[in-house]
């Protein structure tokens, strides 16, 4: 979309009446393509133009949150979707991007693969490209698990080292008050905490996801000017959150976190040529063994698909022809996560099988019985 024109209020659709006596009663000239943005803060009038445009073809790309997935938004022809972070999509709300275009194709994007899409890829039903490089100059996030109190009482030492070298912390909390039904710190009396009995001497900010956006975008920026050294949050901040002079996460209560939630948080440090340090609290009964290896895998690396693996490991893959994203797979005997060798040699002999008998003329038994156990569940492996 580079050099082309962006889609607003003030832009006339094609099809639809242009504003009388401004500045944009035509089109201005581009050579580019016309580019739109849609999230739930558009609204009214220049929310209807964007739609308008959308459906008439003549917005040609369309960038924007879930509000894409909305029923009423209709494409001319799409042809393509990305979906970045697809981890925060459910299966559903994929499902109805795709098919709000013929046959379009589709390219899924995330640090985190979930075990479902996962394990479509050890299938072989998705065509994988894995980026294993870290951008220039930077250096691996360094990640602990604290369970004692001496151990925290370090871990905030480290965030005033880290401060007064000039340096930024983040604090991520589970919940943002007392009510809610997980015993965990709440970030507005964990901020409070912090402030007065554990960095009374650092500039502390509250951020959560009940502040209004306006109020969210205010804290971040003062954030990210250097207003404050530590940001108090919950996971609103787990993507799009770009300081490269944050160089600590502490998160609280990790054990509740899921893989895929703890390296999206980690990821907000490290984005700078500073080392960076990510401080896991666990708090979990030792019993917990479950919680115990997701922190130890968040320790042994940084490769997201490493993790994504451990996931999978962890939680099972799901089933396919379903819409459950973890959980009991569809193998009865096999497991997908021990079984890796076995599935590739099955693939290439079902490919091979179809190479030659594409229709299974010369295998009828075998046509039978994959209409009788998928006949009615099929699509769901197409919509990962």
């Amino acid at each position: 979309a580079i050099g082309g024109r962006r889609i607003t209020a003030e832009t006339p659709v094609e099809g639809a009446a242009a504003p009388q006596g401004g500045l944009f009663d035509e089109p201005p000239a581009s050579d580019g393509p016309a580019f739109a943005l849609l999230t739930a803060s558009v609204t009214g009038r220049e929310r209807e133009r964007v739609v308008q445009g959308v459906a008439s073809s003549e917005v040609d790309l369309l960038v924007g949150t879930h509000a894409l997935v909305q029923e009423h938004l209709e494409f001319h022809d799409l042809s393509m979707a990305v979906i970045d972070e697809q981890h925060r999509f459910g299966l559903h709300q994929r499902v109805a991007l795709k098919e709000k275009g013929a046959a379009p194709d589709v390219l899924i994007m995330t640090a985190t693969p979930i075990p479902r899409t996962l394990a479509v890829t050890y299938y072989g039903d998705l065509d994988v490209s894995v980026l294993d490089e870290m951008p220039a100059g930077r250096h691996p996030v360094e990640t602990r698990v604290v369970r004692t109190s001496s151990e925290r009482r370090r871990a905030y030492d480290l965030v005033r080292e880290q401060v007064r070298e000039g340096r930024q912390a983040f604090v991520v909390c589970a919940a943002i008050d007392e009510s809610n039904r997980l015993e965990v710190r709440a970030a507005e009396k964990e901020a409070d905490r912090l402030a007065t009995k554990v960095f009374p001497d650092l500039r502390i900010l509250l951020l959560h996801g009940r502040m209004r956006p306006k109020e969210k975008d205010e804290r971040m920026e003062a954030f990210r000017g250097g207003e404050a050294d530590v940001l108090i949050s919950t996971t609103v901040i787990e993507v799009g959150v770009d300081i490269a002079n944050a160089t600590v996460m502490l998160v609280e209560n990790a054990e509740r976190f899921g893989l895929a939630q703890l390296h999206q948080l980690r990821g907000r440090i490290g984005r700078g040529a500073h080392r960076s340090y990510c401080v896991l609290f666990d708090e979990a009964d030792p019993s917990n063994e479950e919680a115990r290896a997701r922190l130890e895998a968040m320790v042994r690396t940084t490769d997201g698909f490493r993790l994504a693996d451990d996931d999978l490991r962890l939680r099972g893959e799901g089933t396919l022809f379903d819409i459950r994203q973890s959980g009991m797979p569809d193998l009865k005997l096999a497991r997908l996560a021990h079984d890796t060798d076995l599935v590739r040699k099955a693939r290439t002999d079902a490919f091979g099988l179809i190479d030659a008998d594409p229709d299974l003329q010369r295998h009828p038994e075998l046509r039978a019985e994959l209409e009788r156990r998928f006949a009615d569940s099929i699509d769901w492996l197409f919509h990962s």
